[in-house]
């Protein structure tokens, strides 16, 4: 039987409103942390195994996506969405009695990475989806540029939208519904679609253009202060994360483990989410035989 998902309702670091769903009834907690322009709906399947496995999945929408607060003040800075991980992570122990293992996909793995290596102890273990903390910056371009393209004039249909997408990732099946496709889309009074997301968002400090280098050294110092079991899973075929950034990586966390997921690009959990699972549950399931 699946497990249903329940709503939940978090603060986040600026008083902002955090949305989430929790998945499971009982057991050690996992926090669930989407990518850029993404929502908590990206970790249903996710949710799903972690709840199999005995424990409770907590995936909430981060700051400025899907249903959580818009911040007035556009406070979009990875250190903004960092600070959020704390507060989950500081939430999610009190409901559940111990810390959570952090799945982080891109954004996600950005704001659980810089969490730890600023307050270690944050999170009882941490997984990075396709994340490092130096990546590919032509990767990082070409995944912002699709992001810009229909930020702020949107579609005119769902069905734009998905022709957009199926351009964007020619390598995965078109889905024969795009009922999935709407929780990431809002339907605005003028009638236009547009992303589930914040346009100033984009305009927070990122690492491409001026600034990148200055992200890359901080992640680079967070990484290096990583105590608690860590596993990196990387799409092989990845835009943003190449063979030598998960090295470099590995020379930064040596006790880590790494996964490479074939046939899998930067969204690592939707192109193949079989081996992705396989990945987590097997992580999981070490670290219950370890406590």
């Amino acid at each position: 039987m699946t497990a249903k998902s329940k709503p939940v309702t978090f603060t986040g670091a600026s008083g902002n409103k955090l949305v989430g769903e929790v998945t499971g009834n009982n057991g050690p907690p996992v926090l669930l942390l989407h990518g850029g322009g993404q929502t908590r709906h990206a970790w249903r399947k996710t949710g799903e195994i972690v709840a199999k496995l005995g424990r409770v999945a907590y995936a909430v929408d981060q700051r400025g996506h899907g249903d959580s607060e818009w911040v007035g003040d556009g406070a979009y800075d990875f250190l903004n969405f960092a600070a959020d991980a704390v507060a989950l992570a500081d939430a999610v122990a009190s409901r559940g009695g111990a810390r959570p293992v952090a799945v982080g996909a891109s954004l996600g793995g950005i704001a659980s990475m810089l969490a730890e290596g600023r307050h270690n102890g944050t999170f009882s273990a941490l997984v990075l989806v396709d994340i490092t903390p130096r990546v590919d910056r032509d990767g990082v371009a070409k995944v912002h540029g699709f992001m810009r393209e229909h930020a702020r004039e949107g579609f005119a249909t769902v069905e734009e939208a998905a022709d957009a997408v199926a351009a964007y990732l020619p390598h995965r099946p078109r889905p024969r519904s795009n009922e999935g496709l709407k929780k990431n889309l809002r339907l605005h009074p003028d009638g236009r679609w547009r992303w589930h997301w914040d346009p100033r968002f984009l305009e927070g400090r990122r690492r491409a253009g001026p600034g990148g280098g200055e992200v890359d050294d901080m992640l680079v110092e967070a990484a290096r202060r990583i105590r608690i079991p860590a596993l990196l899973v990387r799409g092989a075929s990845s835009e943003l994360v190449q063979e030598r950034h998960a090295r470099d990586f590995l020379e930064l966390v040596p006790h880590a483990s790494y996964v490479d997921v074939s046939g899998a690009r930067h969204m690592v959990a939707g192109d193949r989410n079989d081996q992705f699972a396989s990945a987590i549950s097997s992580f999981l399931s070490d670290l219950q035989i370890r406590a």
